[in-house]
């Protein structure tokens, strides 16, 4: 990323600025035109678990969605990064067992559940964290049920090479317009693939995903369906206090939101046709949220009604041990041009 990247998020104590982050940001339309830019939109980042939406687009457009009778919280947990709830750990294991597979033949590795009370409470009967709680567990099952369907092997499914994830990049090259052949890779936290994409390039996915009217029938089907889904069962996309399920509970379809570790967050707003992506240098999620709703409220996605629901997550108090407000993250004043 470049060095002299503008400021889209501070925050606050007292009266002083204490903090800063700097960032980049693009909103995109379906035909690849750029709106809005800040920053370097054309540096290629990790969007991590910002584009499982994506990746569940062939769970949907193979037929294995409904082979196997996906229901649409499965289809929504596909997309998700839970919190390891008991709505998404029950969900993971009864869509597992309706495949013929278990917890084990999931590769994402155990993890503890981020939704505090629900790690507390496992803790205290005893219990023990398994793959089921990993925050992409939903993800990996949509894996495995594509990887059943096709008659392919459900060993080492998170390979590069594994048809599951040949299939999801070329997805994302067809959705971002870009050629990734000789992109940067890596591999996520939960044993994924990943492959570099331009910011540009993400918004614009996400912008075919606000607008698919270009697109072949399955996949504007398959797009239709993903964000219905979304939309009713927001909680399985993150879970209780979670900004994303907070915010599509009350946008509902006029905003799909999905966060990536490391500062990467992505949007899709299917009322204005448009895509967002933006990446916080720091890699901070207190940072990324705050100027996803920005851009949001900018463009006017938030409107009068759903801002007094939503205000503690456009703005966000600082308080100290005491509860007592001290200070506050918000969107740079100014908001760079």
């Amino acid at each position: 990323m470049a060095q002299s990247l503008p400021i889209l998020v501070e925050v606050t104590r007292g009266s002083i600025v204490e903090s800063r982050h700097a960032g980049s940001a693009a909103v995109v339309d379906a035909a690849g035109r750029i709106v809005h830019a800040w920053g370097d939109i054309d540096a290629p980042v990790f969007a991590r678990s910002a584009i499982k939406a994506i990746q569940a687009l062939p769970l949907v457009e193979t037929g294995a969605a409904d082979a196997f009778g996906v229901s649409e919280a499965e289809l929504a947990l596909a997309c998700a990064s839970h919190g390891g709830e008991s709505i998404h750990t029950d969900c993971v294991g009864s869509w597992l067992g309706r495949i013929g597979l278990g917890e084990r033949d999931l590769e994402c590795g155990p993890q503890i559940s981020s939704h505090e009370a629900t790690a507390h409470a496992v803790l205290r009967a005893g219990g023990s964290f398994t793959q089921v709680h990993n925050n992409c567990s939903g993800k990996h099952s949509g894996f495995l049920t594509l990887a059943c369907h096709h008659r392919e092997s459900t060993r080492g499914y998170i390979a590069p090479d594994h048809p599951t994830q040949v299939r999801w990049r070329r997805v994302m090259e067809e959705m971002s317009g870009l050629d990734l052949a000789r992109a940067p890779t890596g591999i996520d936290g939960c044993g994924i693939p990943v492959v570099g994409v331009s910011l540009s390039g993400l918004a614009r996915a996400f912008a075919r995903l606000a607008d698919p009217a270009g697109l072949a029938d399955e996949r504007r089907a398959a797009i239709a369906r993903i964000r219905s889904a979304v939309a009713k069962h927001p909680l399985m996309v993150a879970g209780h206090g979670r900004f994303c399920s907070e915010m599509m509970g009350v946008l509902g379809e006029r905003a799909f939101l999905k966060t990536g570790a490391e500062g990467v967050f992505c949007a899709a707003m299917p009322t204005l046709g448009l895509g967002l992506a933006l990446k916080i240098a720091d890699g901070t999620g207190r940072a990324s949220e705050v100027a996803c709703g920005a851009v949001l409220d900018m463009l006017g996605v938030i409107d009068d009604t759903a801002r007094p629901r939503i205000a503690h997550r456009l703005v966000v108090p600082v308080l100290n041990r005491a509860g007592k407000r001290v200070g506050e993250i918000r969107p740079a004043r100014p908001w760079p041009n």
